[in-house]
């Protein structure tokens, strides 16, 4: 582990808790996307798992502990978060056409864009 200052971003090993309810364990760096800052967590990959990426918003942060690889490694087997599954997501649907009056008139209505039928 190095020492850390203003002018050297974070790159640790380390494992990290997300407001105590979530671990990820991986090397952690500092990252900007859109002008604000994340927390960079890659988990390395395993026999049994690909490698993941996550981004986190630092103050969602509860704790950081900086740690060795090797313990980042065998934590990261532990603390491996579940990816995102079809049971997170709603299936895409297109949206229903839209039902008009059937007395509704096209020409009755040029040029009111905007306003409520």
């Amino acid at each position: 582990m190095s020492d850390t200052t203003e002018d050297q971003p974070f790159a640790e090993w380390a494992i990290l808790e997300q407001l105590g309810h979530r671990r990820y364990a991986g090397h952690v760096t500092e990252t900007t996307i859109a002008g604000a800052g994340f927390l960079r967590v890659d988990i390395p990959a395993s026999d049994k798992h690909p490698a993941q990426t996550h981004l986190i918003e630092p103050k969602s942060v509860y704790a950081l502990h900086p740690v060795t690889e090797a313990v980042a490694r065998a934590a990261a087997e532990r603390y491996r978060p579940e990816p995102v599954s079809r049971w997170d997501l709603r299936a895409i649907e297109p949206a229903p056409p839209r039902m008009l009056p059937e007395d509704y008139d096209e020409a009755d209505h040029e040029g009111n864009y905007g306003k409520a039928f």
